[in-house]
């Protein structure tokens, strides 16, 4: 039997299975955007196996990411996660959480949705590339760079271009997968 060829990144079963089903799909759930934001922003500094492996531990100590609970967090709330070993226990990305989450908010009151303002920077559809090698994927791109301010502007925390384009390459807002890989071809497809 023939093997799959795919990205060189995953190399860890959980990587895999992660790459071969969900990376660069595409979402339009605000909730599931929101995790991924905060997944991501949680990823500054570290590999994204470390996030992988912490993922359904983020999931019960940020209550399934439903914005409006925590939006609420009080400093008890901040103390217990820091002491959650399940997570990443950096203040400053805890802080960026419940911040981000206000910001959510805000910007539902103002009638729009994380799907529509994310969205927006690829007008609605996913980028389709045709990269051939790992070193012709940027950590960055004009969108992310966009994407960035915009969330900035918004009070969003730990939204730097960088984080933006592997957000944006996570929920199928652009097709990184390498014109070889066996996913490449079933992601564009997707829309």
């Amino acid at each position: 039997m023939k093997s799959q060829i795919r990205c060189p990144w995953p190399t860890k079963l959980l990587d895999i299975a992660y790459h071969d089903s969900e990376w660069a799909v595409p979402v339009h759930d605000d909730r599931h955007l929101f995790e991924m934001l905060i997944l991501e922003g949680a990823q500054a500094g570290l590999s994204w196996s470390t996030i992988l492996a912490k993922r359904e531990n983020y999931r019960e100590a940020f209550d399934h990411f439903e914005v409006e609970r925590i939006a609420r967090y009080t400093p008890k709330k901040v103390t217990e996660l820091l002491a959650n070993a399940g997570i990443v226990r950096n203040r400053l990305k805890i802080a960026a959480t419940i911040q981000n989450a206000k910001a959510c908010i805000a910007l539902t009151e103002e009638g729009g949705s994380l799907d529509a303002l994310l969205w927006s920077f690829v007008n609605g559809k996913p980028i389709q590339n045709h990269r051939r090698k790992m070193k012709d994927v940027p950590a960055r791109t004009p969108e992310s760079d966009l994407m960035s301010k915009d969330l900035l502007r918004r009070g969003f925390k730990f939204v730097g271009s960088t984080i933006c384009y592997a957000f944006m390459q996570a929920t199928g807002m652009v097709n990184d997968h390498l014109t070889c890989c066996f996913r490449h071809r079933e992601v564009s497809r997707r829309k």
